[in-house]
């Protein structure tokens, strides 16, 4: 199998490009200058041009982990926000479709999608209502997606990931938390503590993904990806602290970001009868994120 991994770059895609060299010929693609790799593709951060990338060589399997990944900077910039999460999709399957129409297509969504949705655990067929841009925008992806499907039989899926979190993610939870531990005895968090949420850690959900360039239809369908566990935020900063051996005062400040759903877990159904079974544990998961933040001080 030949894949290329688009936004090979970053946090999921440096992971998925690692793994799937062990076993297949895999090609990165980012708008990173890189001069050492050999089977790699720079584009560039203005116009994009994947008819280039798609006209010179065939594909088997590409997968989209290129994008913004930020709720906040949605709302700040939504136009860039667009560029980078639905008309980049767009502009790789218009290519795809052009070049190399057999290819398979997965475009790394989002659990966003969703917004507030108080049925858990969620189900890829309930009723999608983003609350933030970011979350629009991935779901207009996705019926980009179905639509290169339905209307020109391009092999597409898309993927739902929850809290995604690992060795190498400078964003987020985690990694807001040890930035406030270093600024002195006391962390100040957004909401109260009760929220939860769905986390996958990195190599899961790289397994994840390649069962799913395996198994799945590629008919334009949405496809969880966690763990199906809520974890209340106030346990999650509790145990991360406690790796990192910190112990200052932690207070949330009960007022909540604006875009931040309230719950979530996941109905992963449809991934456990890819034969997805969760591998490292939440408690293992942050000691490995932890070990990483000490090695790389």
């Amino acid at each position: 199998m030949k894949f290329l991994i688009i936004g090979s770059k970053g946090f999921i895609g440096s992971h998925l490009l690692k793994k799937c060299r062990e076993k297949h010929e895999a090609w990165g693609c980012d708008v990173v200058v890189d001069y050492e790799q050999k089977q790699y593709i720079q584009i560039s951060i203005v116009n994009a041009d994947f008819h280039d990338v798609f006209s010179k060589q065939q594909f088997d399997i590409c997968i989209n982990c290129s994008g913004a990944a930020s709720v906040p900077a949605s709302f700040e910039n939504p136009l860039k926000d667009y560029e980078l999460n639905t008309a980049n999709t767009y502009r790789i399957l218009d290519a795809i479709k052009n070049y190399n129409a057999q290819c398979k297509f997965i475009n790394l969504s989002s659990a966003a999608v969703y917004g507030n949705t108080f049925q858990l655990p969620v189900k890829e067929s309930t009723t999608a209502q983003p609350i933030s841009p970011y979350g629009l925008h991935k779901k207009q992806a996705e019926e980009i997606c179905l639509s290169m499907f339905k209307y020109w039989q391009i092999p597409t899926c898309s993927i739902r990931i929850f809290s995604a979190y690992g060795p190498g993610l400078t964003k987020q939870l985690f990694w807001d938390l040890y930035k406030k531990s270093l600024q002195g005895n006391k962390v100040e968090l957004f909401g109260t503590g009760d929220e939860t949420r769905d986390f996958i850690y990195i190599d899961d959900l790289v397994n994840a993904i390649l069962l799913i360039a395996e198994k799945a239809k590629f008919e334009g369908e949405y496809i969880n990806v966690a763990n199906g566990k809520q974890w209340r935020i106030k346990e999650i900063v509790e145990i991360f602290f406690n790796k990192l051996e910190w112990r200052g005062e932690i207070k949330f400040i009960n007022s909540g970001r604006t875009g931040d759903p309230l719950n979530w877990e996941a109905d992963i159904s449809i991934l456990k009868q890819m034969s997805y079974l969760q591998q490292v544990t939440m408690e293992q998961g942050i000691l490995n994120y932890v070990h990483w933040l000490k090695e790389r001080k």
